[in-house]
């Protein structure tokens, strides 16, 4: 009787745990193309995605629950179309970002995210950024902080020492991060430090760098452009004394 009892304990406990190994086993997952990585989007048990090579996508891709898509370094690029002619030029607007982060937390590290209209949209969400982010090659610029329609919830980025943005394609046109006029301020966090960026901003590469840079700098894009005035103006003096040192010498 003593032996049954204590088989029965023993298999009610190994029932009881499996289920554990089970979750743990779904936690992390590798996407190698669009389908694999829609289906982990859907899966609620998967907390990390990691992209196992590039992957291309034909639609923008909607983030709508608290996620780690970790690009282990690959590239997402869109190669749909924008029209319905079936353009494939990104200058035309059509809302594509190859990542959208509606309404939740997520954690984005090392990844590419270029062909869109826009790299990435952070909609109403919070979101780390980790490593590498290259928004390279998107129409209308990189990173959008936006609300849009009934979304009241501000949109909050955090970085830290190791946040890398990247963008190599950038044109007065296009910036790297920005803020429309239409959705309230935007919150960057930088190893605590909150800033905020006003509506209506439109920050380049350099502007960004400076105002994470520079935490202490007022939070607009208009005095991030007067202290890159103040700093190209000092670049021109120390080169006039150099170059009047190099005459009298």
């Amino acid at each position: 009787m003593f032996r049954k009892a204590k088989g029965f304990w023993i298999l009610l406990f190994v029932m009881s745990i499996i289920p554990i190994f089970n979750v743990h086993a779904l936690s992390a997952t590798t996407v190698t193309d669009q389908a694999d990585l829609k289906e982990a989007l859907a899966n609620k048990d998967i907390t990390t995605i990691t992209l196992g090579g590039d992957i291309e996508t034909t639609e923008k891709i909607n983030i709508t629950r608290p996620v780690t898509i970790d690009g282990n370094g690959h590239t997402m690029k869109y190669v749909g179309t924008f029209d319905e002619s079936g353009s494939t030029d990104n200058t035309k607007w059509a809302g594509i970002y190859l990542l959208q982060v509606y309404k939740t937390n997520a954690t984005i590290r090392n990844i590419k995210l270029t062909g869109g209209n826009a790299g990435l949209l952070v909609n109403g969400s919070t979101v780390k950024l980790e490593g590498e982010i290259d928004v390279s090659g998107n129409g209308f610029g990189g990173i959008e902080l936006s609300q849009g329609a009934n979304v009241d919830e501000q949109v909050h980025i955090v970085l830290d020492d190791n946040t890398n943005i990247v963008n190599t394609t950038e044109t007065a046109n296009t910036p790297t991060l920005w803020v429309p006029d239409d959705s309230d301020n935007a919150i960057v966090e930088i190893n605590g430090e909150i800033l905020t960026i006003t509506s209506g901003d439109e920050l380049s590469l350099q502007e960004f760098n400076v105002l994470i840079a520079d935490p202490e700098n007022p939070n607009t894009s208009d005095s991030i452009i007067v202290s890159l005035i103040i700093s190209l103006i000092g670049l021109v003096i120390l080169g006039y004394m150099s170059k009047k040192e190099l005459f009298q010498s």
